[in-house]
């Protein structure tokens, strides 16, 4: 059986690098579209991932049409080639909301297809991908007025994905937030944030309730001198290894329940510590539709027990 996983935009390097390291030999691309006959591996760099692909022949657009919709309803095209025949035969499938995502909203639960048209004659399909967005894109609403930097729409996108997000009331940490594009989510949510940052906030982030800046560096962070918090964000620039040492250390003192962070790579791609993040048990580390050269870390602890106070 075939599974295919597909790089995001310019970054087929990484993910090709991703699977050499896990023993996953790619047979062909298309387009950005890598295709293996060895077994599903998790891959952090894959924008989407196609489980048990299967091949179709194509003797025209109706029959393409017919043997999608036989399988379940809803498909997404991924067209690097025969881009016109492809359009057609998406035409007679039912359709699929594309509306951009208002947040906080969770990502959608209803199965999602992909297929491709491999050649005029012939097309590959999967039923189940990891994605529940079409081609692992998320488009999101932005907001062009409040947020003082774009850093915003990757923590939104990361909490649609997850699903959940910080509720009115709870205690959050964000680890180096100047100049504030994530403290301004989570104060916007009704979160008290403690923002950490030896550069200040935007004043105007700085001046919403519920927002506590603290002019020290994250790594020199006690998390005894912060106390329980319900939420742990980072968007801080760093080696990998150094930001796995600084969740480990809150992880061990047991006053986090819920984790975020964006792993930075600085040149070439530290593919071993990104499998050290992936393999902290509930650890999900995934490439965003608005990350860069980096991958995001979450990791929802959803302790039965409060935290203590």
């Amino acid at each position: 059986m075939i599974t295919a996983y597909l790089a995001a935009e310019g970054l087929e390097s990484q993910l090709r690098e991703e699977l050499a390291h896990q023993g996953v030999e790619v047979r062909a691309t298309h387009g950005r579209l890598l295709l293996s006959d060895a077994a599903p591996v998790a891959a952090a760099w894959a924008a989407n991932v196609w489980h048990d692909c299967i091949e179709l022949p194509v003797a025209s657009i109706g029959t393409a049409a017919k043997a999608l919709r036989d399988m379940q309803r809803n498909w997404a095209m991924y067209a690097p080639l025969h881009h016109r025949r492809a359009a057609l035969i998406q035409e007679k499938l039912p359709h699929v909301s594309s509306k951009p995502v208002v947040f906080p909203a969770a990502a959608p639960t209803s199965p999602l297809g992909s297929w491709t048209l491999l050649a005029p004659d012939r097309m590959l399909a999967a039923a189940s991908c990891r994605s529940p967005f079409a081609n692992g894109e998320v488009e999101l609403v932005e907001d062009k007025v409040g947020p003082p930097s774009r850093a915003y729409l990757k923590l939104w996108e990361a909490l649609v994905r997850l699903r959940r997000w910080p509720q009115p009331g709870e205690r959050c940490l964000d680890l180096g937030a100047s100049p504030g594009g994530w403290t301004w989510v989570l104060a916007r949510l009704g979160a008290h944030v403690v923002a950490v940052d030896k550069a200040p906030l935007d004043p105007r982030v700085a001046a919403m309730p519920g927002v506590e800046w603290r002019g020290e560096s994250a790594f020199a962070l006690e998390p005894g001198s912060v106390g329980p918090v319900d939420w742990l964000f980072s968007d801080v620039i760093c080696y990998p290894a150094r930001l796995l040492r600084l969740v480990e250390r809150w992880r061990a003192s047991g006053l986090v329940r819920n984790i975020v962070c964006t792993i930075k790579f600085q040149g070439e791609t530290d593919h071993e510590t990104a499998r050290a993040f992936a393999a902290i048990p509930g650890a999900t580390v995934l490439h965003l539709h608005y990350n860069k050269h980096e991958l995001t870390f979450l990791l929802p602890l959803q302790s039965p027990d409060p935290l203590p106070r």
